[in-house]
């Protein structure tokens, strides 16, 4: 084995991609900061209990784990940074009027990897909005992810909506099931098996077919006879989509549940045309505080490296190649406008072994 090998999941990021995920990275946050988002900065390892009880209904199972030689605790590196920021938000922060909002951006580990998704270490990106989980709150964080995507150059932008809750608020209410059989039927939905559904309890079975573009699968989504159990949850879907109209595409799927484990009313997943996987997550949960109330917020998380790897950031290199003698306020003259300068530090240096695609010539820019 070589020194120079890496682990399974993890890699470098090397240029030209790192930089374009520090511009994407930066474009985001600045964008969250011009709509109230300030940024907060997680510890990158906490006590395993307390980033695995932060959020109601999630888990730590994804979480590397190990002892602290300090204190003998057993620590986690963060696989998600969303119940740091719930835990900062509740603790530090619990005397903040709400709502509090959060941005934040950081890498994060994972204990496994998939084959869709190989990389175990990545970089994650994101806003949360403490204290509501309101229409308006919900809009507002759409609103923003669309925002910072547009920022950050990323074109062809579709969200896709979903209800994490609907199978338990229709389990309990016009349909019921055994509680054994809801996580089978939770599964046999989710892979849109029919005669699993069937064999399970067929009066979901209109659920399969009411996914599809947004408003067409939400007027499916409304005939489905729920005894107006759905109808609160429906009309503020529409009212959240409905300000997206036109601008990225729109789909809905209300019964997936595959990585909205601990969302509550509302979840969407974020993709971008060029990419077969999603660039982020978002939707409503619920945080835990230490006395064992509970607090709405929702949220959502982009990946640096599955947009930058789609090529969906800018990689270019504008580089202007400053001759060997140049007068140094000429180069500052260039900076200024916006060029990167790379400069001669010796005779025989080119701009080719510089990567340039300009040369400064006569006090101009000269493309090679």
């Amino acid at each position: 084995m070589t020194t120079a090998l890496l682990p399974t999941g993890f890699r470098d990021r090397l240029p030209p991609f790192a930089d374009a995920a520090a511009r994407l990275e930066q474009a985001v946050l600045g964008t969250a900061y011009a709509h109230g988002y300030e940024r907060a900065d997680p510890a990158l390892a906490e006590f395993e209990a307390g980033l695995a009880g932060r959020l109601k209904s999630a888990r730590a199972q994804d979480a590397v784990r190990f002892v602290d030689p300090v204190s003998q605790a057993t620590l986690a590196i963060r696989p998600d940074m969303t119940a740091q920021i719930g835990r900062i938000a509740a603790t530090r922060m619990a005397h903040h009027p709400r709502p509090v909002r959060l941005s934040y951006a950081g890498p994060v580990l994972k204990l496994r990897a998939s084959q869709l998704a190989p990389n175990r270490e990545m970089r994650q990106i994101g806003c949360e909005l403490i204290g509501l989980d309101t229409v308006a709150a919900a809009r507002e964080i759409v609103e923003v992810v669309v925002a910072a995507l547009t920022a950050a150059g990323v074109a062809d932008v579709s969200i896709d909506f979903t209800l994490p809750d609907l199978i338990d608020v229709l389990a309990s209410g016009p349909f019921p099931v055994d509680p054994a059989r809801i996580g089978p039927l939770r599964d046999r939905l989710d892979a849109k098996d029919a005669g699993g559904v069937a064999a399970i309890a067929p009066a979901y079975l209109p659920l399969i077919a009411a996914a599809g573009p947004f408003f067409e699968a939400h007027d499916r989504l409304c005939a489905f006879d729920a005894g107006g159990a759905l109808t609160s949850r429906l009309d503020a879907l529409w009212q959240i989509a409905d300000g997206l109209k036109g601008r990225v595409a729109l789909t809905l799927d209300p019964t997936e549940r595959h990585g909205f484990e601990y969302q509550s009313w509302l979840g969407f997943s974020i993709f971008a045309g060029g990419l077969r996987g999603e660039i982020g997550r978002g939707g409503t949960y619920t945080i835990l505080h230490e006395d064992g109330a509970e607090e709405a917020a929702v949220g959502f998380s982009l990946y640096a490296d599955a947009i930058v790897a789609a090529g969906l950031a800018d990689t270019d290199r504008r580089r202007l190649f400053v001759p060997l003698g140049t007068d140094p306020a000429v180069t500052a003259r260039m900076r200024g406008d916006g060029w990167v300068t790379v400069a001669a530090l010796e005779p025989g240096d080119t701009p080719a072994a510089q990567l340039c695609t300009h040369m400064l010539a006569d006090g101009e820019a000269r493309a090679l």
